[in-house]
């Protein structure tokens, strides 16, 4: 184990929620037929036979319950932060109507290497810069599909001038209770699952594409990694079946990563539809 490994060591949390956007993101690629298929259903199958433990979400159950926390006139501007929020922005939106105008904001939380985290633009502008070009408008969501330790959406309405911050709204699928009543200080935000505890070791989050595809672990100057790169943390998620799991994600990764076959323009796709923990 590294030291920056080291640096970021996960506890076994009391209760690890698991989002499955593998089940779309393997059909969308190789088809329904794909052996991939079945792999990434073995793999979520056996996380959800951790009953005490694990929850695996599904989309639809989320959309409801943020959509039932009560109906929004459509903002004039939304901005779905990274490919995620752009996504769950758009998924909202198919619903209820709320977010006709959806701008994404590239932006990622990356660590940097001494156990903390820097919140980066990822297409080569700021986030001061990108937010900056942000007209005025009567109203402004910001959407993202989770809020972990809430740096990220904190980042990003902190940044939004107090007038206008004073007329935004927050939205996430899901969220720790923690970090959610964090972000409400500086606007109102809904979530569609809000998980009570502490930070880690009480609660944690991660996105099913997360454990399969180098995306999700952003790092300082350094390529993307999946976290079955840190069977150390597979440890700390799944004790006891943690080989089965990295051995799931190792043979998934090797079907929808082939090496070789990521350029760098395909590392930039990958990057810019990172699941994430923000």
């Amino acid at each position: 184990m590294t030291e920056t490994a080291d640096a970021y060591a996960q506890p076994t949390p009391g209760r690890l929620y698991v989002h499955d956007d593998l089940t779309d993101e393997v059909e969308g690629r190789l088809g329904r037929k794909s052996p991939a298929v079945a792999l990434a259903a073995r793999l979520l199958d056996l996380l959800r036979a951790d009953r005490e433990r694990v929850a695996v979400l599904a989309l639809g159950e989320q959309l409801d319950r943020l959509v039932a926390q009560g109906a929004h006139a459509p903002f004039d501007l939304t901005l779905g932060l990274a490919r995620a929020g752009e996504r769950v922005a758009s998924q909202v939106h198919a619903r209820t109507g709320w977010f006709p105008r959806v701008r994404r904001i590239d932006v990622t939380r990356e660590e940097d290497g001494r156990g903390g985290y820097a919140v980066v633009g990822t297409d080569g502008r700021s986030l001061a810069a990108q937010l900056s070009a942000i007209e005025d408008c009567g109203s402004l969501a910001v959407v993202d599909d989770t809020v972990f330790s809430g740096l990220t959406m904190q980042a990003v309405v902190g940044g939004l001038p107090s007038d206008l911050r004073a007329r935004t709204r927050a939205f996430c699928l899901r969220g720790v209770a923690d970090s959610l009543a964090a972000v409400s200080q500086l606007c109102p935000i809904a979530a569609g699952v809000s998980a009570p505890g502490r930070l880690l070791r009480d609660v944690s989050f991660i996105n099913a594409t997360g454990l399969v595809l180098r995306v999700s672990i952003r790092r300082r100057g350094q390529r993307p990694l999946a976290f079955f790169d840190r069977p150390e943390w597979l440890r700390a998620w799944f004790p006891g079946y943690d080989r089965d799991v990295l051995d799931l994600c190792r043979r998934l990764n090797a079907l929808l990563e082939p090496v070789g076959a990521i350029s760098s323009a395909g590392s930039s796709a990958s990057r810019s539809m990172a699941p994430r923990r923000s």
